[in-house]
């Protein structure tokens, strides 16, 4: 870790018992004010931290945002695993994922193993290319077009396939079929053995939250038959959102 991201990290750690000022946070630290203050400024411009007008430092809206989110994420997850448990299952022990937008990207926050011996580099944790993933697809296909534009802005569009979008017009068009038919797909565009669809799940106001995907090598099922899981899958993520609603209203 580097030194001035140990010394940020302390800095939120103090700030988190209250406010303090620049000579209180120097004095912590053991290491002169003007270094403090340029990590103080930095994390400022990202929200991280906030300044009131007797220049006292506190925990910025940024934190704050993150952690409704990272809460967000465990509890879309705990409710929906039962339900891709029971959805490998039933499409014959295929890989299933659950996908959330976090910070301009789509990450895994739930997998279901394939019951084949073929195995994708997947895992929870990981960040899946909006670009060449069907969940990377849901999840950018209603965001608001300023968040849209952004995100296409900080996307490279690196080629993993000869089958992947590598621009952002294309982009924009399959995200608007996507919207059409209520489902994405990811072909051979990331993995170039790997099928793949996904669909929304939303809730109570629509938003979407998360999006659940089946994907399949290429040597279990065609592309076709990949196609015939979508209804098997939206019936999950179905189950999965009437599931969230009885949380959110309790």
């Amino acid at each position: 870790m580097s030194q001035s991201l140990a010394r940020a990290l302390q800095l939120l750690g103090q700030l988190a018992d209250g406010g303090r000022s620049l000579d209180e946070l120097a004095e912590t630290l053991g290491v002169h004010k003007t270094t403090v203050l340029r990590l103080l400024r930095t994390l400022e411009d990202d929200r991280f931290v906030r300044r009131d007008d007797n220049h006292r430092f506190f925990l910025g809206s940024r934190l704050f945002e993150l952690g409704a989110s990272s809460l967000e994420h465990h509890a879309i997850r705990d409710i929906a695993l039962p339900h891709l448990e029971r959805l490998g299952r039933e499409t014959g022990g295929q890989a299933v994922h659950l996908a959330a937008y976090e910070s301009g990207r789509a990450v895994y926050i739930a997998k279901v193993e394939s019951t084949s011996s073929v195995r994708m580099y997947s895992r929870v944790g990981l960040v899946a290319p909006l670009h060449a993933t069907a969940v990377g697809k849901v999840l950018t296909s209603e965001l608001p077009e300023t968040k849209l534009r952004a995100a296409l802005e900080a996307n490279d569009f690196h080629a993993f396939t000869e089958r992947t979008i590598t621009d952002a017009d294309a982009y924009r068009t399959e995200l608007a079929k996507v919207r059409a038919q209520g489902w994405s797909e990811d072909s051979a565009e990331h993995e170039d053995f790997i099928n793949c669809v996904a669909a929304p799940i939303r809730d109570s106001t629509g938003r979407i939250i998360a999006a659940a995907s089946i994907s399949v090598p290429d040597v279990i099922l065609t592309r076709d038959a990949v196609h015939d899981l979508i209804p098997t899958l939206q019936r999950a993520t179905a189950s999965i959102e009437a599931d969230w609603s009885t949380t959110e209203r309790n």
